[in-house]
């Protein structure tokens, strides 16, 4: 019987799960990171290192729990924590810890990049506002804080990414954690050349973008003897961690919201709606408001629209109404009408709250 096994690189730690041909869970191992760094306030910083030190340790454990061998396992996924900066340099080592989603030291950035490409413009392309949880602002961060570090580098990747890397040798990503970048026309599903003629941005930084149940990269040999996986396996391109959850959860079609209590509030819902149409989705930069996002995935193939997953980040919102049933149930997935989920959306836009 085939197995695959899903690695999923978190923010406190990674865990990986096989499946055997029924959908039936043979087997899951999660190994924690070491604490996130947090060197200034509003700074959160991790070192790529030991997310790779971590997936090692989860892979070899559930293959072991499983009673399975490398053989076993036919495919690879991937999913992770979005929005983080991984810079490498010529020799594809790491940089400086990479800046993860949580930190929000780059609104000087976040800003100039919204002045230089227009605001109207950006959205047109990336379906999103810039926000300082993104990538590009954390890349232009170190452009004008550590120029020495920016010069230096030569690759650019997602966290997830970087594992991917190290399991294969390879630079990849796919849609949905590349459309929580910036970098990503998100309606022709590639690399925007127009953002980076604006960032002044070699395109060879950027790793591959693919589909994400396409094939890109296989096991290497020195990753093979590190997992217990079979060099050779083929690794697809899996997605980010909402874009994954929301189809997992079955948030495949309008009136269906889940909701999530972990490292960061999220309502995740389906529309079938562009998510820069109307006044209902006009996004807020500040902490604690609404801001909608175009995490987008292929792993259901109805709709090949971009717009047709928003994820809908909530800024620990639901952890702020602790009086709330929505805030009591932790990760549910609901059934409502879209009336309902607007009415939600539009309290969370007007809600603001200090600290």
């Amino acid at each position: 019987m085939r197995h695959w096994l899903g690695l999923d690189i978190g923010t406190t730690g990674s865990r990986a799960v096989i499946i055997d041909e029924s959908g039936a869970v043979r087997a899951a191992a999660s190994a924690e990171h070491a604490p996130m760094s947090q060197p200034q306030p509003t700074w959160a910083e991790q070192d790529p290192e030991d997310w790779w030190r971590a997936a090692q340790e989860a892979i070899r454990a559930a293959i072991t729990q499983g009673n399975l061998k490398g053989e076993d396992i036919a495919g690879v996924g991937l999913s992770g924590q979005m929005h983080g900066a991984v810079l490498l340099d010529e020799a594809h080592q790491v940089i400086r810890p990479a800046i993860i989603w949580c930190d929000q030291r780059s609104q000087a950035q976040s800003d100039w990049f919204t002045n230089r490409m227009g605001a109207a413009r950006l959205k047109e392309i990336t379906c999103n506002p810039s926000l300082t949880g993104f990538t590009v602002p954390k890349l232009l961060w170190v452009r004008d804080r550590e120029p020495d570090n920016y010069r230096r580098m030569r690759t650019l990747l997602l966290p997830k990414d970087y594992v991917r890397f190290r399991l294969t040798g390879e630079f990849a990503t796919e849609v949905s954690d590349a459309s929580g970048t910036l970098l990503l026309d998100v309606p022709r599903r590639e690399w925007s050349s127009q953002i980076l003629q604006a960032l002044e941005l070699d395109r060879s930084v950027l790793p591959l973008v693919g589909e994400s149940e396409e094939p890109t990269t296989r096991i290497q040999t020195l990753a093979a003897t590190a997992t217990g996986l079979r060099a050779g396996t083929p690794v697809v391109g899996g997605g980010g961690d909402q874009a994954a959850a929301g189809v997992g959860n079955g948030i495949v079609e309008s009136g269906i919201l889940s909701s999530t209590i972990g490292s960061s509030g999220v309502l995740f819902a389906h529309t079938d709606e562009s998510a820069t149409a109307g006044t209902s989705w006009r996004s807020r930069r500040e902490p604690g408001f609404l801001s909608a996002g175009s995490a987008t995935t292929s792993a259901r193939r109805k709709s090949r629209r971009p717009e047709g997953r928003v994820r809908i980040l909530t800024n620990f919102w639901l952890r702020r109404q602790k009086g709330s049933p929505r805030a009591a149930r932790g990760c549910s997935t609901c059934r409502i009408s879209w009336e309902s989920a607007r009415h939600i959306l539009t309290r969370m836009r007007a809600a603001s709250f200090s600290g």
